[in-house]
């Protein structure tokens, strides 16, 4: 760490204390050329994944678009919004939790579609519908085939 004062390279950690919020690190430091002292704050900087799209193009990875994704497939439909918010949270956090620096539009669909199908079997099928471009009725039957074999889920 540069001293802000003569711009000496080297500096000595004197104390290190953790934030009251638990959040960040506070650091005295002493520069070893000047002998002032100073302050540094030391945080957790998350970043979440590009999003690659089919086309090669690159955009920031856009919650917004996810809740509106959700809330288009939900359209009236019994799922709280106290659920959404959760699977909107699992989804971002896989994103955090796999460090990589870009993810393909695809495999944050797929994701979605996951959470969707956790969520909402018709909310799945109207979201399947759009995201894998049904072409006919059969594709539709095909959906709903693959919804009635999967193994169900007691509701609470």
């Amino acid at each position: 760490m540069k001293c802000p004062f003569c711009k000496g390279p080297d500096t000595q950690v004197v104390d290190t204390r953790e934030s009251d919020d638990g959040d960040s690190i506070r650091r005295r430091r002493r520069c070893l050329s000047c002998d002032k002292r100073f302050t540094t704050y030391e945080k957790v900087e998350l970043r979440m994944p590009q999003v690659v799209k089919q086309n090669g193009m690159r955009s920031e990875f856009d919650e917004e678009k996810l809740r509106i994704s959700f809330s288009r497939a939900l359209h009236k439909r019994p799922v709280s919004a106290e659920l959404v918010d959760e699977a909107i949270d699992h989804i971002v956090q896989k994103l955090y939790a796999s460090g990589e620096r870009e993810i393909g539009s695809r495999q944050v669909g797929e994701m979605v579609m996951r959470e969707l199908f956790k969520l909402d079997k018709v909310a799945y099928i109207r979201f399947a519908s759009v995201y894998k471009s049904f072409q006919d009725v059969g594709d539709f039957t095909e959906a709903v085939e693959a919804v009635r074999k999967s193994p169900r889920r007691s509701k609470k």
